[in-house]
């Protein structure tokens, strides 16, 4: 393979078919391969709808998936990899970050119809895209949802008009495992202009399940049909480990008990955000996490974790409409250990005040009467990576929250960042907290039953380049890498 410095690669942007097909992973493991075989890749996205979010260096924010696509291309990740990300709020309306700070909230229509505030950002997406391909080479680029929505396309920002300001080959990744891959590819090929159809270079048939050779006819006749190579059927995989990009890979998760294990619970929020907090949790073999809003799961859990929240008043009310919220409070008194992060410590306080109804026209709500603290939603955001001492552990992680909470008696330990009213009673603002192997051997320890003989086996900060690598061989075993790299330099 010729190294960086001797020939400059076309930026590669992976397209959809849909929602969930597999660019995000697709564009992690090419970042990977990129770096491997010599070059200096970097990721990017110009408009992302998640979550699941992440503070670069320098306090912006960006998608958590374009953070750990840089991880995988040994890059620190800068708001250039992301300029603009929306975070859905409610049903309509979504904060919107531009390069990697907030800028106010919008509904939806309102964000998508053209006109002079629309192409503002869309000079502001290219011109991030412009710096980073100064000092990157290749730019492994992600589209967003499926590229044939036609009722968007004078508005769309990220996937082919994009591609056209890049001057970017195009790969086409579908989910095979969904089914209809014949229709969805095709279609989505031939609702193209000609013009954007010729930015079509390739195909990615992914999440294949069973014998690849029952495939070679359907790869044959996909080619015929499309007038597009197929570079490859990747299979279905699991024991990789790799943070996905948004709520919706939580469908696919385990949501009951298991008998032999720890079993914890997270609260399903309808707006959680950044649930990869617990990957590291998730991985354990001693451990079984689940997410569920179910009370009778509440109370037989033995540790309950109310995640982070984009809509905190309104993840409360509904907790209280549901039951959710006297099941957790049930638990708690029956000796069930509690952890709050973010959105979560907010919601185990006395109470949670909007004065200014940043989040919406609830001014003030009771919150579940965990804690003794109080919280109130500012108009400044804070994002900023964090180290701290809580409990005489030393622990870091990063902050993404507006609001201050203050403790309202004394606690065992309180600080701008936590307030733990017992060991099993804690709250906190730090994302990232569980990745720390001492807090998190001091949480489970203080559950009912024994926990003896928890250590998590390696630190996900030293395991992560190892699924990265693991990622990239899966992917390299099934994708034309050669014809791929013809492709970009054709």
């Amino acid at each position: 393979m010729e190294k960086a410095g001797k020939r400059r690669l076309h930026p590669l942007m992976l397209a959809g078919t849909g929602s969930d097909v597999g660019k995000s992973i697709m564009a992690t493991a090419l970042c990977r391969i990129f770096k491997q075989d010599g070059y200096q890749p970097a990721p990017f996205k110009a408009q992302n709808m998640a979550l699941n979010s992440y503070v670069t260096a320098d306090g912006l924010e960006i998608g958590r998936a374009q953070a750990v696509q840089a991880e995988a291309a040994g890059l620190e990740c800068t708001a250039d990899m992301n300029p603009l990300l929306l975070k859905p709020q409610g049903e309509r309306t979504s904060q919107v970050v531009l390069n990697g700070r907030p800028m106010g909230r919008m509904d939806a229509y309102e964000y998508f119809r053209s006109g002079p505030g629309r192409e503002e950002l869309r000079r502001e997406v290219c011109a991030a895209f412009d710096r980073l391909a100064k000092r990157h080479n290749p730019i492994v680029m992600e589209g967003a949802g499926s590229i044939s929505e036609l009722n968007l396309r004078h508005s769309d920002l990220v996937n082919l008009p994009m591609a056209r300001h890049a001057e970017a080959d195009v790969v086409l990744v579908s989910d095979i495992d969904r089914g209809g891959v014949f229709a969805s590819v095709y279609g989505s090929i031939m609702l193209q202009t000609p013009e954007d159809k010729r930015l079509i270079k390739g195909i990615i048939i992914n999440k294949f399940r069973g014998d690849l050779r029952l495939f070679d006819d359907g790869k044959r006749m996909m080619e015929e049909l499309c007038g597009v190579p197929v570079l490859g059927v990747v299979p279905h995989y699991s024991g990789i480990h790799i943070d996905e990009e948004d709520s919706v890979a939580l469908a696919s998760k385990n949501m009951e008990m298991e008998k032999g294990k720890i079993n914890v619970a997270v609260i399903m929020l309808r707006y959680i955000s950044n649930y990869t907090d617990f990957n590291s949790l998730e991985q354990h073999p001693k451990v079984h996490l689940f997410y569920t809003n179910n009370p009778a799961d509440i109370i037989e859990a033995d540790l309950l974790i109310i995640p982070g929240s984009k809509a905190t008043i309104s993840d409360l009310m509904h907790l209280r409409q549901t039951g959710t919220a006297q099941a957790i409070i049930r638990a708690h008194k029956q000796g069930t250990p509690v952890l709050g992060i973010c959105g979560g410590y907010q919601i185990m306080g006395l109470e949670v005040a909007d004065p200014l109804h940043l989040e919406g026209d609830t001014e003030r709500m009771p919150g579940l009467g965990l804690l003794p603290v109080k919280t109130t939603i500012g108009p400044e955001k804070t994002t900023r990576r964090t180290t701290a001492r809580i409990m005489d552990i030393d622990v870091e992680g990063y902050e993404i929250h507006q609001g201050e909470t203050t403790a309202t008696e004394p606690c065992l330990f309180s600080s701008p960042l936590a307030t733990v009213k017992d060991p099993k009673t804690i709250g906190t603002y730090l994302h990232g907290i569980l990745d720390n192997d001492a807090f998190l051997k001091m949480l489970l320890s203080n559950i009912g039953r024994s926990c003896r003989g928890f250590s998590p086996e390696e630190p996900a900060r030293r395991n992560k380049d190892h699924q990265y690598d693991l990622l990239a061989d899966h992917v390299r075993r099934h994708i034309d890498m050669a014809k791929l790299y013809t492709i970009l330099t054709s």
